[in-house]
C-alpha cells in the first residue's frame, strides 16, 4: 500500500494540540513556567480563548484528515493531544492570584510568539518563496529547539542582560548627553536608538566574523542551509547574551527613554525574523533604506566574495559607513547558504552548543550532509 504524507490540516492538528497541552500547563503552574514581563503583553481572558480555539482546530482538522487518510498518525497526535489538553482542565483551568517568583520560564511566551509568527510567515512563505519548500524542511528539528530555548529563558536573558549592562552603565555617565536625548521626542529618540543599536551590533557582527574564536560561536548562526523565519532562530546561547548586551549598553548608557527602548526591542524581534524569511518580495529602493530579506540573505550566502559584508539588522547605512556594503542587482538571490566548511559545524541543539568549546574542527555529522533532518 503506497505511504501516505502528513496534509497541511494533520500538520496544524498536531502543532495546535501540542501547543495546547503547553498552554494548559501555563495555567496549572503559571509561577514556574509563565514569565511576568510577559503576562503584561496579555490578559487571562485572551490566554483561555486562545486556548479554546487551538483545542477545537486540532480537533477538527486532526478528525479530518484522519477521514481522509492523509497523514492518519500525524493527525492523531493532535486530536489525542487536544484530548489530553481537555483532560487536563482545558480552557477552564482555575488558578490563584500569582505570587511573585526571582525567576520562571516563559513556555507563555514559547507558545504565543510561535503560534503568531508561524500563522503570519507560513502562509506568506508558501505564496512568496524565494526557494519553496516544506516548513518540515532538513534540520526544522534544530531550528525549532533553538527557538523553544531562546523563548523559555526569555527571564533568564533579560536578567543577565540588564545585570551586565545596568553594571557598566553606572561607570560610565555623560548627564549632559543622556538630558539631552531625554530632552528629544520619543519617535525621534527612537530613530536615533535604532541607529546606535545596529552600529553597535554591527561592529560586534564583524567582530564575529574576523575573530575565530568568536567566529565558532557564530557559526552556529551561519550553518543554516535553508533561510526562513525558523531559521534565525538558530544562535547559540552566550551569542545571544553577548549581542543583547553589547547592543542595549550604549542606548542604557546615553539615557535614551524606556519608551523608545521598548519600540527598539519590538523592532528587533519583528526584523530578525523578516530578514531571515523565505521571501521574494521585492521591496525596490527600500532595500537601501532597510534591511530586507535579500540584504540579509546575501549576508549568509555560501559565497566567497559575499563572506565579509552586509552587517547591518536594520540600517544599510550602518554599512555604507562601514564599507560593508554589497547588493547584486534586483532580482538575485545567492545560490546556496551556510558556513564555506560545512564539516566544521556539527547537527543538533547540543552538538552545536558544545562545539565551540571543544577542540575538536572537523565533524562526521555536519550541518547539510545528504540526508540529514
Amino acid at each position: 500500500m503506497a505511504k501516505t504524507h502528513p496534509t497541511w490540516s494533520a500538520s496544524l492538528s498536531a502543532a495546535l494540540g501540542l501547543l495546547a497541552v503547553l498552554g494548559v500547563l501555563c495555567f496549572h503552574f503559571p509561577e514556574l513556567l509563565t514569565s511576568r514581563d510577559i503576562r503584561t503583553l496579555y490578559t487571562e481572558q485572551f490566554a483561555r480563548h486562545l486556548l479554546l480555539f487551538g483545542i477545537i482546530a486540532a480537533f477538527v482538522l486532526g478528525t479530518s484528515a484522519i477521514l481522509r487518510n492523509r497523514g492518519k498518525r500525524v493527525a492523531l497526535v493532535g486530536v489525542l493531544s487536544a484530548a489530553l489538553a481537555v483532560l487536563l482542565g482545558g480552557a477552564t483551568v482555575h488558578f490563584d492570584p500569582i505570587d511573585a517568583t526571582p525567576f520562571s520560564l516563559g513556555l507563555d511566551w514559547f507558545v504565543l510568539s510561535l503560534f503568531f509568527t508561524a500563522l503570519v510567515f507560513v502562509p506568506i512563505e508558501h505564496l512568496l518563496a524565494v526557494r519553496p519548500h516544506s516548513p518540515l524542511r532538513p534540520e526544522w528539528r534544530t531550528d525549532l529547539a533553538y527557538f523553544f530555548l531562546s523563548h523559555v529563558l526569555v527571564q533568564f536573558i533579560l536578567i543577565a542582560v540588564t545585570a551586565s549592562t545596568r553594571t557598566v552603565s553606572a561607570l560610565v555617565a555623560f548627564p549632559a548627553l543622556q538630558a539631552m536625548i531625554q530632552s528629544l521626542p520619543t519617535w525621534l529618540q527612537f530613530v536615533l536608538a535604532v541607529f546606535v543599536a545596529d552600529l553597535a551590533q554591527a561592529l560586534l557582527h564583524r567582530t564575529y566574523h574576523n575573530l575565530p574564536w568568536l567566529w565558532r560561536f557564530h557559526a552556529v548562526h551561519h550553518s543554516s542551509r535553508h533561510m526562513d523565519w525558523l531559521a534565525g532562530s538558530r544562535i547559540h546561547l552566550l551569542e545571544i547574551l553577548l549581542t543583547r548586551s553589547v547592543v542595549l549598553l550604549p542606548l542604557v548608557v546615553l539615557g535614551f527613554s524606556s519608551a523608545a527602548v521598548n519600540a527598539y526591542v519590538i523592532l528587533v524581534g519583528l526584523q530578525a525574523v523578516l530578514a531571515h524569511a523565505n521571501l521574494r518580495t521585492d521591496f525596490g529602493w527600500l532595500e537601501y533604506l532597510l534591511v530586507t530579506p535579500r540584504y540579509h540573505h546575501w549576508h549568509h550566502a555560501r559565497h566567497r566574495d559575499y563572506i565579509d559584508i552586509n552587517y547591518a539588522i536594520h540600517l544599510p547605512l550602518v554599512d555604507i559607513l562601514m564599507g560593508t556594503f554589497r547588493l547584486p542587482p534586483r532580482g538575485q538571490w545567492p545560490e546556496e547558504y551556510g558556513v564555506m566548511k560545512l564539516e566544521t559545524v556539527p547537527t543538533g541543539l547540543l552538538a552545536q552548543t558544545l562545539m565551540p568549546l571543544r577542540r575538536k574542527r572537523l565533524f562526521e555529522a555536519y550541518v547539510g550532509r545528504e540526508g540529514d533532518a
